[in-house]
């Protein structure tokens, strides 16, 4: 027989806390899109270029860029492909495992995050950074970095 558990319904307090936090993060992903928009990238394209300018080699694996970003293998491949016809990326094939493959940064796309990453590092001092003192940028540290820890090991990865 199945025990009926009380649902613990949030209290006012945390309803406001979450529903803050639901926004917040609604506008602010809203907004660096937005300012990315000039440069005809997507956060999606900008995660992806920032995970392989900083890879060893200016790449890594699909399987490992799908994790990084937290998108399909399948999902990843369309995004990928999207940003081969910019120029921005390349696939190359894995030598040790001949299904895998490569996502590698190009010229153009290495180019490009020179030019856009002073821009979007404007853009997250303008719209989040500098709108905290010190202080509440260490608080809220400390207050999230629990939960990504949390996070990350329900994924799997510590």
């Amino acid at each position: 027989m199945e025990t009926e558990t009380a649902t613990r319904w949030l209290t006012d307090a945390e309803q406001c806390a979450w529903r803050t936090h639901l926004e917040v993060n609604r506008l602010l992903t809203y907004q660096l899109e937005k300012d990315l928009q000039p440069f005809g990238l997507t956060m999606n394209d900008y995660e992806i270029l920032v995970n392989l300018s900083e890879a060893e080699g200016v790449r890594m694996r699909m399987s490992d860029l799908a994790s990084a970003t937290l998108q399909s293998k399948s999902r990843l491949s369309h995004q990928i492909t999207r940003m081969e016809n910019a120029d921005l990326v390349r696939r190359e094939n894995c030598e040790s495992d001949r299904r895998g493959l490569y996502a590698v940064l190009t010229e153009h796309g290495r180019e490009t995050m020179r030019r856009v990453a002073p821009h979007h590092v404007a853009s997250v001092r303008r719209h989040f950074m500098d709108l905290l003192s010190p202080e509440a940028m260490e608080e809220l540290h400390k207050s999230l970095s629990p939960i990504a820890e949390h996070l990350r090991t329900q994924r799997g990865r510590p």
